[in-house]
C-alpha cells in the first residue's frame, strides 16, 4: 500500500512539474503533455534498466498514466495569472516528487533483495531521473548537477531503507515528510555542496 501511495504522489508531483516547465518554455500542448509524462515516468524507466526490470513494466501502470494525464490537463487549464507565482510552488512540487519517488525506488530495489548500493542508486535515479530528463529536454542545467543540495536527500532515503531503519508504513511516511522538508529547506536557505571550479584557458 505504501508503494502505491508514494507512486501516486510522485506521479502527480512530477507530471505537474514537467508540464509547468514546458509551459515556461512556451511548448505547444503536445510538448506540455510529453514533458509531463517523461518527467513522471523517466526516473522509473532508468531505474528499471539498471536493476534488471523490463522497461515494459512501465506500460503496465495504466492508472498512473491516467492520473498523470489528468494532472497535466489541470495545469494546462489553470489560469495563467496564477501560474506566474509558480516558482515557489514548482520547487515544492518537485521536492514532493523527489521524496516520494526516491523512497518508492528504494523500496522497489529492497524488495528485490538488491544490496545497499543498488538500493541507494535506485533511490537516486527514481527520485531525480525524471527531473534530469525534463531539464535536459527544456535545455536547462539539471538541478541534480548544481551545487544546490538535491540528490543527497534521495541518497539519505535509500540509505535508511537499505539499512532497514525505515521499514514500517509510518516510518516510510515520516521519512517522506522529512526528505521533503529537507529539500524545501535546502532551496529556501540556499544550502549548497562544495564546488571546485576551474578557470577556462583562453
Amino acid at each position: 500500500m505504501t508503494w502505491e501511495v508514494l507512486s501516486m504522489i510522485g506521479t502527480i508531483a512530477f507530471a505537474v512539474s514537467g508540464a509547468i516547465v514546458a509551459m515556461e518554455e512556451k511548448y505547444d500542448i503536445l510538448g506540455v503533455y510529453i514533458l509531463g509524462i517523461v518527467t513522471a515516468f523517466g526516473g522509473g524507466a532508468i531505474r528499471n534498466l539498471l536493476i534488471g526490470v523490463p522497461v515494459s513494466a512501465i506500460w503496465e501502470q495504466g492508472l498512473f498514466f491516467q492520473v498523470a494525464i489528468l494532472s497535466i490537463t489541470a495545469v494546462f487549464l489553470f489560469p495563467t495569472n496564477l501560474l506566474k507565482h509558480w516558482q515557489k510552488w514548482g520547487n515544492f512540487t518537485d521536492a514532493i516528487g523527489l521524496s516520494a519517488f526516491a523512497i518508492q525506488g528504494a523500496i522497489y530495489a529492497a524488495n528485490m533483495n538488491h544490496p545497499l548500493s543498488a538500493v541507494i542508486v535506485a533511490a537516486v535515479l527514481t527520485g531525480s531521473g525524471g527531473g534530469i530528463i525534463r531539464d535536459l529536454l527544456a535545455r536547462r542545467k539539471p538541478i541534480v548537477l548544481r551545487s544546490e543540495i538535491y540528490a543527497v536527500w534521495a541518497i539519505l532515503a535509500g540509505l535508511l531503507i537499505g539499512l532497514k531503519i525505515a521499514t514500517q508504513s509510518w516510518e516510510l511516511y515520516t521519512l517522506f515528510i522529512i526528505v521533503t522538508a529537507l529539500r524545501v529547506l535546502s532551496y529556501t536557505y540556499d544550502w549548497k555542496l562544495p564546488t571546485h571550479g576551474l578557470q577556462r584557458m583562453n
